[in-house]
């Protein structure tokens, strides 16, 4: 492929002149070639939506997300997939990130690790992936070889297979039931997708896990009634939680916490329902982990 037909790779018409300008200037072309990045994934909506559905559906069986992709993309995968679990309390397994070249190409640039199409087969292979899970392809260029070879494997297999990359008829998005493909358009530097790609597919894997964890019932409103509140910033946040669903003081919050140990969600159920803490927990597992559900459920009692 020629590199240069690829939009992320072609000049910016709007930065050509930006090694002169002055210090302001510079940040202001950025910041306009940014504003850019919200309105091209607003147009790919409704296959993000179809991934977070056909996802969160796998999850429900037991499946896991797992992002894949070499350099940028690689990290925005596993920084996305880091964040679950101290924001949702979901285990260290349930979202992954695989970057090509492995943990160290998290820290230090292994360029040629992405050509390795085998590799992404084989990074799959070790986690027993299976049909329940779902596999992200992350390529600013669409066209990574490992990310290829990975979606590929995926679909050997049975697994759920999407795509994210920056540039139209991608080559991974060959491989994927759902191609996502966000037209994020020259970069400030060229070839930089860092930047604006980079951006798109930071927040394209927000919506994503944010999506994945709402229907895996891990949000009451827009609260995240799972963290863990394992030091004092989240504990504070955990009573403020507490408090917000309950319409309950400081004092009263942190009582139903001690009494549901330190589980949110089933003080929010004790809290809201009036109802004893071995109900609460009866309810939450009967109800799938869902705090609406149990709370309608317990209203009825």
């Amino acid at each position: 492929m020629d590199l240069e037909r690829i939009e992320t790779e072609q000049r910016n018409i709007h930065t050509m002149d930006i090694d002169r300008v002055s210090t302001l200037e510079i940040v202001e072309k950025i910041n306009a070639e940014d504003h850019k990045v919200a309105d091209a994934i607003a147009l790919q909506l409704d296959k993000i939506a179809e991934v977070i559905d056909e996802c969160s559906a796998r999850m429900k069986k037991g499946g896991r997300l797992i992002y894949m992709g070499a350099g940028t993309s690689g990290r925005i995968g596993i920084l996305d997939a880091s964040e679950c679990p101290p924001t949702y309390g979901v285990s260290n397994d349930l979202v992954v990130g695989l970057i090509a070249g492995g943990y160290q190409a998290m820290f230090r640039s292994q360029e040629g690790a992405e050509d390795n199409e085998n590799q992404g087969k084989d990074d799959l292979k070790a986690l027993d992936l299976n049909e329940n899970d779902t596999v992200v392809g992350l390529a600013a260029s669409g066209r990574t070889p490992y990310v290829a070879g990975g979606l590929s494997y995926a679909n050997e297999v049975g697994a759920y297979s999407a795509s994210v990359a920056c540039v139209t008829n991608a080559v991974i998005s060959q491989y994927a039931s759902t191609p996502i493909e966000v037209i994020t358009g020259p970069e400030v530097i060229t070839g930089s997708t860092r930047m604006k790609a980079g951006s798109a597919e930071k927040m394209i894997c927000n919506m994503i896990s944010t999506g994945c964890m709402i229907r895996y019932g891990k949000v009451y409103e827009n609260l995240m009634v799972d963290v863990q509140p394992t030091n004092e910033k989240l504990e504070q946040r955990a009573i403020g939680i507490v408090e917000k669903c309950v319409h309950c003081n400081h004092q009263q919050a942190k009582r139903l916490l001690e009494e549901s140990h330190n589980d949110v969600k089933i003080a929010v159920i004790m809290g809201v329902g009036k109802i004893s803490y071995d109900d609460a927990k009866n309810l939450l597992s009967h109800n799938g982990g869902n705090v609406h559900e149990a709370i309608n459920e317990a209203n009825k009692l």
